[in-house]
């Protein structure tokens, strides 16, 4: 075979844009799976890094997330929950007292265990639910090794 008959094909499997968008794709299918019928349509909220906190806004109360009910923890709060040591272990965040603590082996332990619930509730999650760990996991990881380089 010669170079001329060879083609290589790249394609991009993420799910979010540069900018932080749902790309296409993934959209449909977050559309498929938590279609509701059309009287009951809303638009879905955007995955985010960080569910937003809890605290009343002034202009009413703030947007309920996904399958959360309202006197208890949805899967958003046990992920966020799981997910908040990291930023501290990777020495991105003060202790109150100013100090850095940085320890990324518990950062790592962290991030190893966000990756065994994504692995066990493979296929149990929406879309939404889903791609919210995903999106954790991918920016964790990758600032994990930017720390350990």
């Amino acid at each position: 075979m010669s170079s001329e008959e060879k083609h290589l094909k790249v394609t991009d499997k993420r799910m979010f844009t540069p900018q932080g968008e749902l790309r296409e794709e993934y959209r449909v299918r977050a559309e498929k799976s938590t279609a509701a019928p059309p009287a009951e349509a809303a638009p879905a909220p955007a995955p985010q890094p960080v569910p937003p906190p809890r605290e009343p806004e002034p202009s009413g109360p703030p947007p309920e997330l996904p399958d959360a009910e309202p006197d208890g923890p949805s899967f958003y709060d046990l992920v966020s929950m799981m997910a908040e040591p990291i930023p501290l272990y990777l020495g991105d965040m003060d202790l109150p007292n100013g100090q850095v603590v940085e320890n990324l082996e518990m950062a790592r332990l962290h991030i190893d265990l966000l990756g065994v619930l994504k692995t066990k509730t493979a296929g149990n999650l929406t879309a939404q639910e889903a791609a919210f760990l995903e999106d954790l996991l991918y920016r964790a990881r990758v600032r994990y090794v930017q720390k350990t380089r």
